[in-house]
C-alpha cells in the first residue's frame, strides 16, 4: 500500500514556512535524534502536505523524506513566527515618530505605537503595555522627565525600560553610557541601528 503523507492545515501563509531550515526529530522513522532539513510545502485538494529531507548517514550517503503531522507543523509555525515586541514612542514631532515607526516596523520585529501628546503618554502606555518606551525630553505641556516619573510610579509599568531620545546631549556623550534620571539616552538625530541595539539590550526576555 502506497504511503499517504498526512494532510495538514497551515496556521500561517505557506511562504512563511516553505524553504525554512528546521531542526526536528523524525520519530516516526524510528530516529529519536535531532536532525536538520529544509521544509517543502505541497498543496493538494484537501490542504497541504509538508516535508523535509534529512541525512541519515554520510557514508554511504542515505537521505530520507520526513512528512510532518499537524502538531509538528503547529510547533514549526510558532518557532518561525515570533511575536513582535511592542514599542511606544513619545515625541511631539510627528514626522520624527512616523519615521522611527516605519524604520522599526520594517525590521519585522516590532509593533510601534506613536504618541505625540505627552499628556496622554501614561494613558497610552497603560493601554498598549509596551515592552520599551522611547521618550523625547523637550516637549510642550509636560516634559519627558515628568512622563518617566509617571511611568515609574505605576506599579504595572515601572519595570518598562525607558530610552530618552534628546537633542540636549551629544552623540559622544551617549556613547559613554550617559544616563538621564537613570535611563539610557540617545542623541538626536537618531541612528536607527544604534537604537535597535539599545532596544534589544533592554527588552525583557520573552
Amino acid at each position: 500500500m502506497k504511503y499517504r503523507p498526512p494532510t495538514v492545515k497551515l496556521p500561517i501563509p505557506p511562504d512563511k514556512i516553505d524553504g525554512q531550515t528546521v531542526t526536528f526529530r523524525p520519530v516516526r522513522d524510528g530516529i529519536d535524534l535531532e536532525v536538520s532539513g529544509v521544509v517543502q510545502v505541497i498543496e493538494d485538494a484537501d490542504g497541504f502536505t509538508v516535508n523535509a529531507s534529512y541525512i541519515v548517514r554520510q557514508n554511504p550517503p542515505l537521505c530520507r523524506v520526513y512528512w510532518f503531522n499537524q502538531a509538528e507543523i503547529d510547533a514549526i509555525a510558532r518557532s518561525v513566527v515570533k511575536e513582535k515586541r511592542r514599542i511606544l514612542i513619545v515625541d511631539d514631532d510627528r514626522e520624527s515618530t512616523r519615521l522611527v515607526k516605519i524604520l522599526l516596523e520594517k525590521t519585522g520585529s516590532y509593533l510601534v505605537l506613536e504618541e505625540n501628546d505627552a499628556t496622554k503618554a501614561h494613558q497610552s502606555a497603560q493601554n498598549f503595555r509596551p515592552e520599551a518606551i522611547l521618550l523625547d525630553i523637550m516637549m510642550p505641556a509636560i516634559d519627558g522627565g515628568e512622563v518617566a516619573a509617571q511611568i515609574e510610579a505605576d506599579p504595572e509599568l515601572q519595570r518598562t525600560p525607558i530610552i530618552f531620545l534628546t537633542a540636549l546631549v551629544t552623540k559622544p556623550e551617549t556613547k559613554t553610557g550617559l544616563r538621564i534620571q537613570g535611563h539610557l539616552s540617545l542623541a538626536k538625530p537618531i541612528n536607527i541601528p544604534e537604537l535597535i541595539n539599545k532596544i534589544e539590550e533592554n527588552l525583557p526576555a520573552q
